[in-house]
């Protein structure tokens, strides 16, 4: 590097790079520094460009690794670093172009160096190449400061505190990066981490104290989705004639770095994906993920954790418990509105899963909000796309809705949202059609799809367990949902029609021949049977508690009536087909006393009439129909790796070679 224009080929014949990893001492007062910082190498905009840039540089950082106990190199690196950073907010006042170019290469080298580093050797040994000295082989000062924690602590307070401005953004997103690289030992494990030396950095000492305040800006960062500022400009003033080789070479720079923020090189008119439009606000909740999914120290819970399950609403002026550390305020109007806007992320959507679970001061705001469609048709069209979803998305969209119908209120006040033309449900032409129905037709069509496809229990569980605790509350429901709803019943009965034939069928051949293993049919038939069930309960559910609301499911119900013929005396079924029975006896009757060749417009009158005439005393009461969403034991099993996986794909200007992650297997979702 340095003032010569790089390309990622020169890289390990770099006279400057040579020199940082050989065998010579720099002194934290040489002006090599300046000329190392000062270079014009355009920064990678794709994952093959960061995959060159790692393998250019690792013969760079493998020498570094052997000299650095002898030079102690590394640790007069991350020094000048830092009296940098001290400087860095009144540079940002000051628009010290110039400076905090600088500071960024600076911050560059030392996050490419962090992650060959860690992934090449312990968290100790990565300590101990910080404290290395120039002194004799292999030796350091006892006493000498613990640079990695001050590094470590220096970033978090070059996001906290470098105000945001043109020159500063791109500073900015490489600080959030560099904690993630420093984080990012995580992923060479193939267990969850319990103890880590840069978890207590984070969670004591100095890094403590700016627990809310990181979260918040973090939260802020994702809120605002600020886009990066144009390639070339805003970045260094106007190059006035004969103004010198330094400002020319920076304002030739700063087309090239600026680059990886714009998703393509000079001239590129490739279409940057929604997500990556703001490279700070994707950076920042990728670490915000992390912070709050590190486990808990033995004797220390998680402080990221309790921030982002604690913060309220500016808007609320009680005071904060005594109890709650780390507690903040922040603006909900604006945080509902980035959530609903930015759906189409696996992160923002484990976000909006993290406030909902754990923040009640969130949902207890978002379930009182009169525009839920906002939130709710987005969670819909990710379940809708399953196909093109991941399954971690899928469940994260799942479980969003479970939590949601939780609330009485929720599952009643969705009925009365109507929504109009919805482009892209294809499967019927919605021209009219309530929030509530909508939401029934996408659940019923995600459990026909895992019906064929996946077969995921987990999937079925919470997608039915979504239905039940709406069921009470449906409300004029939509022809086709009613008609899907039954669709569904009619599904579900062939298929353990289809499963008791292939036990019967097993049965018979295994009297004949005793040395052939029996496919374990009994299983498949509790499973469906159960489904099944649960299905019943949620029409009986709706019959006896909104039955006058809902003359289209006794519609869908009375056209496909023989449906339940067969489960009127199944053991498995008798006490939950008695209302649905009743039901269809009494309207059947009624259809047969109003004679025959009746129009669907003549079936709904007799059908509203005979609603009013049901005595309700006749309709046998069953428990209320409410299930939970509780989390796993270990949830930290599930959530680590799905975030770092998410990290490895989402994060901007990061690279690690897939065959050095242990953490998740590369083929999975």
């Amino acid at each position: 590097m340095g003032s010569n224009s790089s390309s990622i080929s020169d890289l390990p014949r770099n006279e400057y790079l040579k020199k940082l990893s050989g065998t010579e001492s720099i002194s934290e007062n040489d002006p090599f520094w300046n000329q190392l910082f000062s270079f014009s190498f355009s920064a990678p905009t794709s994952s093959t460009e960061l995959k060159l840039l790692e393998e250019a540089t690792i013969s760079v950082c493998k020498s570094l690794v052997e000299n650095n106990p002898r030079t102690g190199n590394l640790g007069a690196l991350t020094k000048v670093f830092l009296s940098r950073t001290r400087e860095l907010r009144l540079s940002a006042e000051c628009q010290n172009h110039i400076f905090i170019w600088q500071t960024h290469n600076a911050l560059f080298i030392i996050c490419c160096l962090l992650k060959v580093f860690i992934c090449e050797m312990s968290e100790e040994e990565l300590q101990l190449h910080f404290m290395y000295e120039e002194k004799t082989p292999g030796s350091y000062s006892p006493n000498s400061e613990d640079l990695l924690e001050e590094l470590l602590c220096s970033l978090v307070q070059l996001i906290t505190d470098t105000p945001l401005l043109d020159i500063t953004y791109e500073i900015s997103v490489e600080a959030i990066s560099a904690m993630v690289v420093f984080l990012s030992c995580q992923l060479f494990h193939k267990e969850v981490l319990r103890q880590s030396i840069s978890h207590k950095y984070l969670m004591q000492g100095p890094c403590l104290p700016y627990t809310s305040k990181l979260v918040k800006t973090l939260l802020y960062n994702f809120i605002r989705q600020e886009k990066p500022p144009p390639p070339g400009t805003h970045v260094f003033p106007p190059q006035s004639e004969g103004g010198g080789l330094l400002y020319g070479l920076a304002s030739g720079v700063a087309t090239g770095l600026w680059t990886v923020f714009t998703l393509g090189g000079a001239g590129s008119k490739a279409a940057a994906s929604p997500e990556l439009t703001s490279p700070l606000a994707n950076q920042s909740l990728l670490l915000l993920l992390v912070l709050v999914n590190l486990t808990d120290a033995p004797d220390t819970p998680n402080p990221y954790r309790q921030a982002v399950t604690s913060f309220k609403n500016t808007q609320d002026s009680s005071p904060f418990p005594s109890s709650i550390p780390h507690a903040f305020q922040i603006n909900f109007n604006s945080l509902y509105t980035a959530l609903c806007e930015q759906q189409t992320s696996d992160q923002a959507t484990l976000l909006l899963y993290t406030l909902l679970h754990q923040n009640s001061n969130v949902r207890t705001y978002m379930l009182a909000r009169t525009d839920m469609e906002n939130l709710v048709l987005p969670i819909l069209e990710i379940l809708y796309h399953v196909e093109e979803r991941n399954s971690h998305h899928v469940y994260m969209a799942l479980i969003i809705l479970l939590i949601l119908t939780e609330d009485d209120g929720f599952n009643r006040s969705i009925h009365e949202v109507i929504l109009k033309n919805i482009t892209w449900y294809s499967e019927r032409v919605l021209t009219e059609i309530s929030l509530g129905s909508l939401l029934i037709l996408v659940v019923i069509r995600t459990i026909q799809y895992n019906m064929t496809r996946t077969r995921d229990k987990y999937l079925h569980t919470n997608c039915l367990a979504a239905l039940a605790n709406m069921s009470a509350q449906f409300r004029s429901l939509h022809q086709y949902a009613a008609q899907r709803i039954i669709s569904l019943f009619s599904l579900l009965s062939k298929k353990h029609n289809k499963v008791l034939e292939q036990a019967t069928q097993s049965l018979r051949g295994s009297l004949s021949s005793s040395d052939v293993p029996l496919p374990d049919y009994a299983q498949d038939l509790s499973v469906i049977e159960e489904v099944i069930r649960m299905m019943l309960e949620i029409i009986n559910s709706c019959l006896t508690n909104s039955l006058h609301h809902n003359p289209n499911l006794v519609y869908a119900l009375l056209y496909k009536r023989d449906l339940f013929e067969q489960f009127r005396t199944h053991p498995s079924f008798q006490d939950i087909m008695q209302n649905i029975d009743l039901v269809i006896s009494f309207f059947s009757s009624r259809l047969l006393q109003a004679g025959a060749e009746l129009s669907v417009e003549r079936v709904l009158e007799i059908i509203k009439q005979g609603i009013v005439a049901l005595p309700k005393d006749r309709l046998k009461k069953f428990p209320e129909l409410k299930f939970k969403y509780v989390e796993e034991e270990q949830p930290e099993e599930f959530f680590i790796p799905y975030v770092w996986s998410l990290v490895y794909n989402s994060a901007v200007g990061l690279y690690w070679n897939p065959q050095d992650i242990q953490l998740f297997t590369m083929d999975s979702d």
